[in-house]
């Protein structure tokens, strides 16, 4: 196995071993103080930690050079294979590899050499999906963000305030602020570790080996809502869900709730038992081990389809009594895949509730499989639901179908939306000429009997009953239904399905070389408000009131790669031909300056000499305000350095070293002794120390790289 990364000397040989998903190296839990003090090793930046002001004067990405005791592959300076030794205890250092791009070369120095440490890295072959650590920045702490006027006063909150302060949520430890560019298509990756086995689990360090690890999401820990509103920003923005149909509707569901416009496409990565969605998509009907590289290469070629989302409303019907207990609505409201009622639905229902009572026995899709082929056989001998059609009234866009479901007997109604159903099987029958699309905006409807059932495992098909645009099913029993595989028993009702909306869906393309067309940023529109300084000094502190007080000026429209000096141009010729909305508003004074309105807990200024760094969705988030400034006097200062008037180069900017803080979920946590403490949630993987991070000189023996100053973070750890 892997050796203790601190070295035969300093090893301890006590505690569990972990090893770190981003980097992969392997420490016993004991030598975690031994890496922190004597050996310079720092885990790879995975996010900026300058400052909301400094974040865009050093945007390059270095290589993160690691000691690897085995290796795969061939050295890129010399083309040789690295040479595996016989003797399985070898200690040897063989090679130097880079956890951003992989690259890797022989640990001797005609192929690796000093000159090699500062060099920018490139990201290696998933660098269109990759997201930088240079865009996601480091909020300072709540309270602590200065104002850049030295004397302003200062109001005290008031005990009313202070106290709807403490029920707030917890502030954002992250922001993030892209780069706009065009052939980037950065990819946020959530996983479900329970899905699949054991599979979740792996595949998630796996991601994180590959990507950014703070672009990956354990959505066990809080679900997909905090990940998707951290890269709300992210223009060409991609979705992968890891996991079964569930874990896809989850995202949709809170893609549907922060209101995403565009909302991005989702991609699938099936773990669960049906995976219906995913084979539609073509992305199989479940993962067998397939390279994780391979598969981000496809997503990041992937097309985009749309895939028709359906509401449904329940009604109680107030007109008969239950014959038994059930709920009064459903699971879930929004079809992505099929809803259906009768016998498939009761078989669902009950494999539901014995996995409930028996999670154990459930634990593989072979299982899962068979459960179902049990169920199916047992009401095929009972025939409960063989009266299915005269409890039910079904209405398809204002046509009567009730009495056609009488003439075939059915035993279950499915509405598809998908091809797929029940784990791969195609109940709608094509030799009729009529070929099923996910965004046609037509549902179709299956009747299907007892006898279908199983035939349809062997390529048999339902009974067509009809495709529409709408539908309306009043029930007049307790019967059992499904949405998406989520089933209940519902009470008497009179259900409605009408279009809700066409999600964007990830594809894989089929055959050949893909040609992905090169995309392009879409202009954007932003109202632009002005704030003088009377009211800035006032009220500078508090972002609702300066809002209120700032005077609308007009609407203009930049590219999305334009930056501030190109924006400053565009307010100026707003200027010469205001709107009529702005007649009243008064012109501003030449020494004008932006303020950034969405990054820091207050606005402040953006200096004049930093404008051609920023973007417009750096500093806005709904609308652009600028500053009418006065001239300046003693008492103002600017709120940015300008790194063209200051020889000062922050310590992040210099080649070599990183800045490791320390991350925890907040940041208000009072000091303690050392303890080592490990952190799983998403906002930090990391094994820690709550002191800050030391430097130290001492170096791993048989290194080129021996002699350089690092500082230590172990991050992402796991036991191995």
């Amino acid at each position: 196995g892997d050796f203790c990364y601190v070295g035969e000397g300093d090893c301890t040989k006590h505690g569990g071993r972990m090893k770190c998903s981003a980097c992969k190296i392997v420490a016993h839990s004991s030598c975690i103080s031994v890496l922190m003090d004597r050996v310079k090793f720092t885990c790879k930046p995975t996010f900026r930690d300058v400052g909301v002001r400094q974040y865009r004067e050093q945007t390059c990405i270095h290589h993160h050079w690691v000691h690897r005791r085995s290796q795969k592959g061939k050295c890129k300076q010399c083309g040789k294979s690295f040479q595996s030794k016989l003797s399985f205890s070898s200690k040897e250092i063989v090679a130097l590899s880079c956890s951003w791009c992989k690259t890797a070369y022989h640990n001797k120095e005609s192929c690796f050499n000093l000159q090699k440490i500062g060099e920018e890295c490139n990201l290696g072959n998933h660098v269109n999906i990759i997201v930088p650590p240079s865009w996601i920045v480091k909020l300072p702490r709540r309270g602590s963000f200065k104002s850049s006027l030295r004397k302003s006063p200062k109001k005290k909150p008031s005990s009313k305030k202070r106290s709807k302060e403490k029920v707030e949520k917890d502030p954002k430890t992250f922001v993030i602020k892209p780069i706009p560019t065009a052939n980037v298509r950065p990819v946020i990756v959530f996983i479900n570790p329970k899905s699949g086995g054991n599979q979740g689990a792996k595949l998630l360090q796996k991601f994180q080996w590959l990507l950014n690890p703070r672009q990956v999401f354990d959505l066990t820990q809080g679900g997909p809502k905090m990940g998707l509103e951290l890269f709300r920003k992210v223009p060409n923005l991609r979705v992968l869900a890891c996991g079964g149909d569930g874990t896809v509707g989850w995202v949709l569901s809170i893609l549907d709730q922060l209101g995403f416009l565009p909302p991005p496409a989702v991609g699938v990565l099936p773990l669960g038992t049906g995976n219906d969605l995913a084979r539609a998509l073509g992305w199989g009907g479940g993962y067998t081990d397939e390279p994780i590289s391979k598969i981000l290469a496809n997503i990041g070629e992937s097309e985009v389809v749309k895939l028709d989302r359906w509401e449904l409303k329940v009604e109680k019907n107030t007109e008969v009594e239950a014959n038994e207990e059930g709920k009064e609505n459903l699971p879930l409201n929004v079809v992505n895949n099929y809803f259906s009622l009768g016998v498939d639905a009761h078989i669902a229902l009950e494999f539901h509730e014995a996995r409930e009572a028996h999670p154990e026995r459930f634990n593989s899709r072979l299982r899962n499989k068979m459960f179902y082929g049990q169920m199916g056989g047992k009401d095929l001998l009972r025939r409960k639901w063989k009266g299915l059609a005269e409890l039910v009234t079904l209405e398809c866009d204002g046509n009567d179908m009730t009495p056609k479901l009488k003439e075939h007997k059915v035993h279950a109604i499915v509405f598809l939306n998908i091809p797929s159903y029940g784990g791969g099987t195609h109940p709608w029958n094509r030799a009729q000429g009529v070929e099923q699309s996910t965004e046609d905006g037509m549902i179709e409807v299956v009747g299907l009997t007892t006898y279908q059932l199983p035939l349809l495992q062997a390529g048999g098909h339902g009974t067509t009953i009809c495709q529409c645009q709408s539908a309306k099913i009043v029930t007049t029993k307790t019967i059992p239904m499904q949405v998406d595989g989520e089933a209940c028993k519902l009470n008497p009702s009179i259900i409605s399905m009408n279009l809700l909306n066409k999600a964007p869906m990830l594809a894989k393309r089929r055959g050949g070389k893909a040609h992905v067309p090169q995309t392009t940023l879409e202009q954007l529109k932003v109202t632009v408000y002005r704030i003088s300084m009377a009211d800035y000094e006032q009220h500078h502190y508090d972002k609702q009131l300066l809002k209120q007080a700032a005077i609308k000026m007009g609407e203009i429209e930049v590219a999305a790669v334009a930056d501030l000096e190109q924006v400053r141009q565009m307010v100026n010729k707003l200027q010469e031909n205001p709107s009529e909305s702005s007649d009243s508003c008064p012109k501003l004074s030449p020494d004008w300056c932006f303020v950034d309105s969405c990054t820091a807990e207050r606005f402040f200024r953006v200096d004049r000499a930093q404008e051609h760094l920023h973007y417009l969705t750096d500093i806005s988030s709904e609308a652009l305000y600028v500053l009418d400034t006065l001239p300046q006097t003693p008492d103002d200062e600017t709120a940015f350095p300008s790194p063209a008037t200051s020889n000062h180069q922050s310590p992040s900017s210099l080649p070599g070293e990183q800045t490791t803080p320390e991350l925890s979920p907040s940041d208000e946590m009072p000091q303690r002794p050392r303890k080592l403490s490990l952190n799983t949630s998403n906002r930090g993987h990391e094994l820690r120390t709550p002191d800050e991070d030391t430097t130290f000189n001492n170096s791993i023996e048989g290194s080129p790289i021996a002699g350089t100053t690092n500082y230590i973070r172990y991050a992402m750890c796991r036991p191995t």
